[in-house]
């Protein structure tokens, strides 16, 4: 079993792809790049598949994410990939990222405090 350290650092790690590869980008120009969609899509995947590793008792300690949600994106890009609308992932991009990755840095922290001790 990977260490749950590592969850957070997948998630961390592709939150910090997407701000590269969103940086300056507006949502059209979002909507008109399959590849930079593409790349978007498979970080989000993977900060879904990462959240269903991180325990009920964390996730009841950070109310403010919405893990399900999260977790349940993931599941929707890659079961229903033809029904996306590319305006609701950038929605989630511009509005939810942020306060993850603080949260995801937040518990890197405890998690590091911890194991010091």
């Amino acid at each position: 079993m990977r260490d749950l350290k590592i969850y957070f650092h997948d998630i961390l790690d592709s939150i910090n792809l997407i701000e590269k590869y969103i940086s300056g980008k507006k949502e059209q120009d979002f909507i008109d790049d399959i590849q930079l969609q593409d790349s978007v899509i498979r970080r989000l995947e993977i900060i879904g598949e990462a959240v269903k590793h991180i325990p009920e008792s964390i996730r009841n300690q950070n109310l403010s994410i919405p893990w399900r949600q999260i977790a349940g994106l993931r599941d929707m890009l890659i079961h229903e990939y033809f029904g996306i609308k590319m305006s609701r992932v950038w929605k989630i991009l511009i509005e939810n990222l942020s306060e993850l990755k603080n949260t995801i840095i937040c518990l890197i922290v405890e998690k590091n405090d911890e194991d010091r001790y």
